[in-house]
């Protein structure tokens, strides 16, 4: 039973890990795809409520200030405290976002509405990162690739989303 049963258990451990490793994976591709669908829309916006393309900038500013600048430190945070719940908490940010962004009403609700799906992404990336190397089982180099390809796949579809939507 040793050597079976441990097989068996490795086999097991394995398995869960690649599942886990593919849901956090599939939630990347979640949250890209949202993220590239905002620029996506950027003519309807510009269109539907009369903006130039320095308030489209603006818009643009605020989710990338959010998304980007914001993503380090919480990253720095989190490493020396790990938030297992910030993944939700970023899908949180990023679902207030879109449902501003489908309210807005004003510019200013447009732009604090990008600012907002920055934010997600500024929370999901680090949390989610450290689960995808932590069930790696070793394999770094390679969890990073298939948790980068979700995302890179997120990024490709949110066009195309938009556009078929549209």
């Amino acid at each position: 039973m040793g050597v079976t049963a441990r097989g068996v258990q490795t086999s097991s451990a394995q398995k869960a890990a690649f599942g886990i490793l593919a849901v956090i994976s599939f939630c990347h591709l979640l949250n890209d795809l949202v993220q590239s669908l905002i620029p996506s829309i950027y003519p309807i916006l510009k269109s539907s409520y009369a903006l130039s393309f320095g308030q489209l900038g603006l818009m643009t500013l605020a989710y990338q200030l959010t998304a980007s600048l914001l993503q380090p430190f919480i990253g720095l945070y989190t490493d020396r405290r790990p938030k297992p719940y910030s993944l939700p908490a970023g899908v949180g940010f990023t679902l207030a976002g879109l449902l501003l962004l489908s309210a807005a009403h004003t510019f200013t609700l447009l732009v604090v509405a990008a600012a907002l799906v920055g934010m997600g992404s500024a929370v999901f990336h680090p949390e989610s990162s450290r689960v995808a190397r932590m069930v790696s089982r070793g394999q770094h180099g390679l969890a990073q690739s298939i948790f980068q390809l979700g995302g890179t796949a997120g990024a490709a579809l949110g066009p195309l989303l938009a556009a078929w939507i549209v």
